[in-house]
């Protein structure tokens, strides 16, 4: 149900969807990502300064990172939506966080896009996060392309860093760009496509666009000599082992097209927004729980991958981001929230770039959404317009790995302490574990990493001024409780308890292997079952 008729025909939705680029960059952390992000935000002039500079003393903030813990740390810890035009396309870029404690959180950015950014660097290669997220986009089938980043600094070989993608990963090298001269002394790349070199100029910083050069092949071997020779030399080894370009190869995740460059000096950016532009897979029909692919130019339909609060430290308001699957969305529309059946008003719909907000009237397929307090909104709702009803895939949870009972530290700060806990819980912040022998007043913190307990305890006294005090448990070991007739066996079983999940899974932590041995032995018939490695 509306509040009006959309204006808006079944071909211009086509054609608005055609139009957009939805994407994730992932990489291991430190590997420059968040720099990227923004490097792209600058090449595409909707900022004008890029906002990480030389220098700890000098360096600020990129636009992506918003949470005071993130510029304090120089890392990303939460997920950030930027959308921004480019020529005829419209960008949404999603930035992810890069450390391994927040996977779930890349996980659910994942599910909302159509391609990613593999950011490698040059002196690392791949390292174990960015495997597990490559596993994750092959999963998903999700094409990918390859950034191999920070080419001005010492590293690696080129063709060692091209043959590490086929052995570990599987995934055949498209080279289109191949740097001349070795990591560290970057003088440019060869454009396998025209042939040519492209020099690129530094400015103060790397603050502002890089000025670049296309030099002739004539030219570029007077003028760089050995490096040209080698470079030419090498690029067509690596199209004779495979690696000459194919859109059918890339699209279908068995090839990566491979392009150098330095992000923090904006060199070789410009060069990837124009091939994402021009390759990355338009949005397309996504599937129902039925299966039942869902058309572009059906009624309005999206899906919740992400609810974020605090972004607004003067409101501190709540903002639901949504991808939009089908359909028009028009901001005041009452649609339906599929998990509940109940209706959901949209007057507060914003676009979102960054911590910076502005108000969104319209979204295609493809956009993402920010919808304000949208308190009755969680990660997973899928919203629609009309009938019949229709509900997306729910996001699953990563098994925790890590457990500590939170407390508030005063007494009474206890409303605030609940009221916190239940936010970070929808938020999918951190996964919250509860039993009647503990009570409300001690819930369990359950995480996939031990920083996501810094980020909830911070949150709490920032967000709530209510301090907390974390005491770690032993658990190491995690079984789905299948039977809930056996949750008294687990907690009688010694070093081992049951606690449930807000979703209604029952979950049996154990010290370690040998406890469970110990409770299998003593209780034959405890219906207990692994989680699945990464989710559930």
């Amino acid at each position: 149900m509306t509040t009006g008729a959309t204006s808006t025909s079944n071909a211009d939705v086509v054609r608005e969807a055609a139009r957009r680029r939805t994407f994730a960059v992932i990489s291991h952390p430190d590997a420059g990502k968040s720099t990227l992000t923004e490097a792209l935000a600058l090449h595409a002039q909707v900022i004008a300064e890029a906002g990480a500079v030389h220098g700890k003393s000098g360096r600020r903030g990129v636009v992506s990172d918003w949470m005071d813990m993130e510029r304090a740390r120089g890392i990303s810890i939460t997920s950030a939506a930027l959308q921004f035009s480019y020529g005829d396309a419209v960008i949404n870029l999603l930035d992810t966080p890069g450390h391994a404690d927040f996977s779930e959180d890349t996980y659910r950015v994942l599910s909302a896009v159509d391609s990613a950014v593999m950011l490698l660097d040059a002196a690392k290669g791949l390292e174990p996060q960015t495997l597990k997220l490559f596993d994750v986009c092959r999963h998903r089938n999700i094409p990918v392309i390859t950034f191999i980043n920070k080419w001005d600094r010492p590293g690696r070989d080129a063709l060692e860093l091209c043959d590490e993608l086929l052995e570990r990963i599987g995934l055949q090298p498209m080279p289109l760009t191949w740097p001349v001269g070795d990591s560290g002394h970057f003088r440019g790349v060869l454009d396998r496509r025209t042939g040519e070199l492209i020099r690129y100029h530094r400015t103060a910083g790397g603050a502002t666009i890089a000025p670049e050069e296309r030099i002739g092949a004539e030219r570029a071997a007077a003028e760089e000599d050995a490096d040209w020779l080698r470079a030419c030399e090498e690029a067509e080894l690596m199209a004779a082992s495979g690696g000459e370009f194919d859109p059918d190869q890339f699209l279908t995740a068995k090839a990566t097209p491979v392009l150098f460059g330095a992000a923090v000096l904006n060199f070789g950016v410009r060069h990837l927004l124009d091939l994402l532009v021009e390759l990355a897979p338009r949005p397309a029909a996504r599937h129902d729980v039925d299966e039942r692919p869902r058309a572009l130019d059906a009624p309005f339909s999206a899906f919740v991958f992400k609810v974020q609060t605090g972004m607004d430290p003067a409101h501190r308001d709540r903002v639901a981001f949504a991808r939009v699957c089908s359909g028009v969305f028009e901001r005041g529309m009452v649609v339906t929230n599929a998990a509940t059946g109940r209706p959901f008003a949209t007057k507060y719909a914003q676009q979102v770039f960054g911590q910076q907000r502005s108000t969104l009237d319209v979204a295609f397929p493809g956009d993402v959404i920010g919808l304000v307090n949208a308190t009755a909104l969680r990660v997973g709702d899928t919203l629609h317009d009309g009938k019949p009803a229709v509900r997306f895939p729910g996001l699953p949870s990563f098994a925790p790995a890590h457990f500590a009972v939170a407390r508030a530290a005063e007494l009474s700060r206890s409303k605030q302490f609940r009221k916190g806990v239940a936010q970070l819980e929808q938020e999918g912040v951190i996964q919250v574990l509860r039993s009647d022998r503990r009570g409300d007043g001690a819930p369990v913190f359950a995480a996939v990493g031990p920083m996501q307990f810094e980020v909830a305890a911070h949150r709490l006294e920032a967000e709530f001024s209510c301090p907390v005090r974390l005491e770690h448990l032993p658990y190491t070991v995690v079984r789905r409780l299948t039977d809930p007739m056996h949750r008294n066996l687990v907690n009688s079983a010694g070093r081992s308890e049951v606690l449930s999940r807000s979703d209604g899974v029952e979950l049996a932590l154990f010290t370690d292997r040998v406890a469970l041995n110990v409770a299998q032995r003593q209780y034959p018939d405890l219906a207990v079952e692994p989680l699945i490695a990464g989710t559930e």
